[in-house]
């Protein structure tokens, strides 16, 4: 049997989300200014990490109601606020904390669950991030750029390119040398928004250049650089056992992500000569929604930070089909298309390298049972029909 955890996964092309994302500014991105001070540019370049929101559980049950944004606890010891006004807030009909009277505005009420849902703790309300976050293998990182002027000239004929590096590529996402920004007004932006299928592991650097005409038509060159880390979000572990005539492939994958992972696919893509199957318990059990299954496939969910789940291949050597024997040093068994989406629906997808299976070489003769009579009786001679194979060309005798 042979154990191996597999390199570093490489990323495929990983799918755009869909749906539309939130700006949150990227604080953990530190950028430096090249030829001369900041201070010497009219012009500025500003990253925001483009990203989903997240739910925020409370601790407690203590529910908040639309009026505690306009008026503390103390509004009823207030001697200047009108009885009027507390009359009509304690009468208010659509307050979220009322009773089913509508009557009870007071703090002793927010612990009650009004509702079977409050047990759950989810107040309702999306929180931005509030950091840049990880990035991590097989993403999309989509990041929201804005170029602005705070001097009190214009900027003109601005050439504004962005770039990846890493320590492989260089990667173009946006240059406007054909079509120059004409013009950025005193106090005016440029923004414009680019996106990088994350295919390498470790630093990166999203490189923003502009080139432009100051107020006194001096043609300048700004500079910005802004650092990330790309960390690997799976780790694949692998066991091969060779059983007679049939391969098993053990693929053990774990979450080092920080939230949970809804495994689309985890498809095994059999290299040339090999036929795979992949082994599950639910095969042993009849299934009466074998057919609602077809159609619809619920995704495996993989918990964050260190969750762990395992699957089984079978694998066939196809040579074996057409009475032909294995090619020697045809070791290789295939690889792993894995494809998630986080809580919100992120995609992400990678492919691990060729996996590896255990090497063997061809037989001069290789003797197999063809057919055994059924009974055999104790102490009796019975015929069996053997089957020889021999010669490189697995001639039949």
């Amino acid at each position: 049997m042979a154990s191996r955890s597999l390199p570093p996964l490489d990323s495929r092309e990983a799918s755009t989300p869909s749906c539309s994302f939130l700006l949150t500014p990227s604080p953990a991105m530190s950028d430096h200014h090249a030829g001369g001070s900041a201070s010497n540019h009219s012009l500025a370049f500003r990253v925001m990490r483009l990203c989903r929101p997240s739910f925020q559980a409370e601790d407690s049950v203590f529910r908040l109601d639309p009026f505690d944004l306009l008026a503390g606890e103390d509004l009823f010891s207030n001697p200047h606020v009108s009885s009027t006004i507390i009359e009509q807030a304690v009468h208010r009909p659509n307050s979220l904390n009322a009773g089913e009277g509508g009557d009870d505005f007071s703090f002793r009420g927010r612990f009650e669950l009004q509702d079977p849902s409050d047990a759950i703790g989810l107040p309702g309300f999306l929180i931005l991030p509030q950091s840049f976050g990880a990035i991590y293998l097989g993403e999309t990182f989509c990041s929201y750029i804005s170029i602005n002027n705070s001097s009190k000239f214009e900027a003109r004929d601005v050439v504004i390119k962005a770039e990846i590096q890493t320590e492989r590529q260089r990667i173009l996402l946006l240059d406007t040398s054909k079509s120059p920004v004409e013009s950025i007004r005193s106090g005016g932006r440029y923004d414009f928004i680019v996106e990088h299928d994350v295919k390498e592991l470790g630093p990166h650097t999203l490189v923003c250049t502009a080139l432009y005409n100051d107020g006194d038509g001096e043609r300048k060159y700004l500079p910005q650089f802004f650092k990330f880390v790309v960390a690997n979000p799976l780790s694949v572990r692998t066991k091969v056992r060779t059983v007679k005539e049939n391969t098993f492939l053990e693929a053990c994958i774990e979450n080092h992500t920080k939230s949970d992972l809804y495994m689309d696919q985890v498809e095994f893509e059999p290299a040339p000569h090999w036929n795979a199957s992949i082994l599950k318990a639910e095969d042993c059990i009849p299934d009466n929604n074998a057919q609602a299954s077809k159609v619809f496939k619920l995704p495996l969910l993989i918990r964050a930070g260190g969750g762990i789940f395992n699957y089984l291949y079978q694998l066939k050597h196809s040579s074996l089909d057409s009475g032909q024997g294995k090619v020697p040093g045809s070791n290789i068994l295939g690889k792993l298309q894995i494809s998630w989406r986080t809580n919100l629906g992120e995609p992400g997808r990678l492919q691990t390298q060729q996996i590896i299976g255990t090497p063997f070489v061809q037989k001069d003769i290789d003797l197999q049972v063809v057919e055994v009579p059924s009974p055999i009786i104790l102490e009796r001679p019975f015929l069996l029909n053997m089957l020889l194979l021999a010669g490189p060309e697995r001639k039949k005798w």
